[in-house]
């Protein structure tokens, strides 16, 4: 039950540090360039405005994929 309880508080702390990024991040902060990438999709039409970040997202998962397969390293 104890490792069960570690990873739980890892994963709170993960989700409170993601959580503090975006708000103080903001539009103008350290993720101003989300959404903005060449290759992400932006329509704005009458009453209707679509983002669809194609291209952050690739490379948020590609950050993210990079971070676990170093934490997997580092266990061993």
């Amino acid at each position: 039950m104890s490792e069960i309880g570690k990873w739980l508080f890892v994963t709170g702390l993960l989700f409170c540090l993601v959580g503090g990024v975006l708000f103080l991040g903001g539009k103008t902060g350290i993720l101003g360039w989300f959404g903005k990438l060449p290759g992400d999709i932006h329509y704005q039409g009458k009453g209707v405005e679509v983002y669809i970040p194609w291209v952050s997202m690739l490379v948020v998962s590609l950050l993210f994929s990079l971070v676990l397969q170093l934490i997997a390293l580092m266990r061993k």
